[in-house]
C-alpha cells in the first residue's frame, strides 16, 4: 500500500523536485541523476510518513492503541535504517523512547 503511493507520489511530482541542471554528457550518468532523483523522492515520502507515524504515536493517550500501531512504527523506523535514510542509532533512540512513552501510558 505504501509503495503503490510512493509510486504515485514519482510519476505526479511537482516539477520543482526535479533537477533541471545537468552537467553530464554520458547517457548512463543522465540515467544516475533520473534514479537518484526519484529514489530521493520516494526516501522524503518514506521518512515524512514516518514522522507522522511517530507523532500520531506520542500524542495517542490509550494504551490499547498504541500497543498496537508501536510494533508497525518500530518497523518502519527499522526500514528506512535499513535504506540509510535515517542513522541506526537515530532509529534505536526513536523506538526506545516511544516505547518508553506506550509503556508510561495508563
Amino acid at each position: 500500500m505504501i509503495l503503490a503511493a510512493a509510486k504515485k507520489l514519482i510519476i505526479f511530482a511537482p516539477l520543482f523536485l526535479k533537477r533541471k541542471d545537468n552537467m553530464a554528457n554520458h547517457k548512463s550518468a543522465l540515467k544516475r541523476i533520473r534514479s537518484n532523483d526519484s529514489k530521493r523522492i520516494q526516501n522524503r515520502y518514506y521518512h515524512k510518513t514516518t514522522r507522522n507515524a511517530v507523532r500520531k504515536l506520542r500524542a495517542m493517550t490509550n494504551q490499547k492503541e498504541a500497543q498496537e500501531l508501536l510494533p508497525r512504527v518500530c518497523s518502519m523506523l527499522d526500514k528506512l535504517a535499513k535504506r540509510n535514510v535515517i542513522h541506526k542509532n537515530k532509529a534505536s533512540n526513536l523506538k526506545s523512547s516511544i516505547t518508553v512513552h506506550v509503556s508510561a501510558l495508563a
